[in-house]
């Protein structure tokens, strides 16, 4: 062949691809739209044939025939919470988030599926749902905390494929992924037992969240049916400033505990600063623990003992579990639950 196709300016077509390949438009289309009947060796070929020619599938014919996008919307819901400005940059700096987004895009990537970012409050799912609605995107990866939130329940009712990243709160017929949450509070508060502590207190996630309730009531069930019957808790707000403020009404209230339980990393850097600032020393007067093994949990000062939930992992799960159901619609519910582990650094 003397001259590459595609050369003189014109894009390379299919039927190019098709005569370097020595095989059928028709294969070629169905090698271009993943079809799985398709020889390993000829799809190899046609493979080579595309590299060669340099032809670049148009993305929105292909749409027209096999009705995919290609993408899938990551929706991060929160709450509406009132006087709350900051709803966006939690979602851009809360290492939670940066996490569950780096592992569906790894899992995403080697399918060549790209990943929208759609954050957004109870004020705006109407836009939202208007937007999957429009067919823009093949499923969704839905962040979903509280229980109030009606985007599980209205994803399932349309028939828009969904993986919900936490045990619906109420029951639907949808998959999800999540963590073992009250064997995590569980493992902390094992742990502080055993380094001796007996005056233990906990700082909860926001108690209109699954996981912030599940948290509490593992922490304090544990440590029930151990004799310590009165544990002093506080809800807190998942962020630094939050997990500041509750830790200096704690210590206020009950200047003696020698145990705190912090249900996020960021939360627990925030205790630290101010455990600090009171005149605490961290560990030796009272030992922190908190929930995420996040990258907080190494910028704080002493490092932080936590309880790792494998976030990365748990995101590449509710991409996979995703494209098996968009792959075949029929597909039942599927629920993964991850376990928990305890990471052992200097807080405690």
């Amino acid at each position: 062949m003397s001259a590459r196709p595609g050369q003189g300016g014109q894009n390379p077509t299919m039927d190019q691809v098709a005569e370097v390949a020595g095989v059928s438009r028709a294969t070629v289309s169905r090698v271009i739209n993943g079809a799985p009947s398709v020889d390993a060796k000829i799809r190899e070929m046609v493979q080579r044939a595309i590299a060669q020619t340099g032809y670049v599938p148009n993305i929105a014919a292909r749409t027209l025939v096999t009705r995919r996008t290609n993408s899938v919307a990551l929706v991060i819901s929160e709450p509406e919470r009132p006087n709350d400005t900051s709803f966006l940059n939690r979602v851009f700096t809360d290492p939670y988030f940066g996490r569950i987004t780096a592992g569906a895009t790894a899992a995403l990537r080697p399918h060549d599926i790209h990943l929208v970012i759609i954050p957004t409050d109870s004020s705006d799912h109407h836009h939202v749902i208007r937007y999957l609605r429009q067919g823009h995107v093949d499923g969704v990866l839905l962040i979903s905390s509280h229980e109030q939130d009606p985007l599980p329940r209205q994803l399932y009712e349309l028939g828009i494929p969904a993986v919900v990243s936490a045990r619906p709160s109420s029951p639907i017929a949808t998959s999800y992924v999540d963590v073992d949450q009250r064997l995590g509070a569980r493992l902390a508060a094992e742990y502080l037992l055993v380094r001796g502590c007996r005056r233990l207190a906990t700082i909860s996630g926001p108690l209109d969240v699954p996981s912030g309730r599940d948290r509490l009531d593992g922490f304090r069930s544990y440590l029930a049916n151990r004799g310590f019957g009165d544990v002093p808790s506080i809800e807190g707000d998942f962020t630094r400033a939050g997990g500041e403020e509750c830790t200096r009404q704690l210590l206020a209230a009950h200047p003696d505990i020698d145990g705190l339980f912090v249900a996020s990393d960021l939360m627990s850097e925030g205790a630290l600063r101010a455990a600090q600032d009171l005149g605490r020393r961290v560990p030796d007067d009272v030992a922190v623990v908190g929930f995420d093994d996040s990258s907080a949990a190494l910028d704080c000062r002493p490092l932080l003992t936590t309880i790792r939930q494998p976030v990365e992992e748990m995101a590449a799960e509710m991409a996979e579990v995703l494209m098996a159901r968009i792959g075949s619609p029929g597909r039942l519910p599927r629920s993964v639950t991850f376990q928990p582990t305890l990471v052992i650094r200097d807080s405690a």
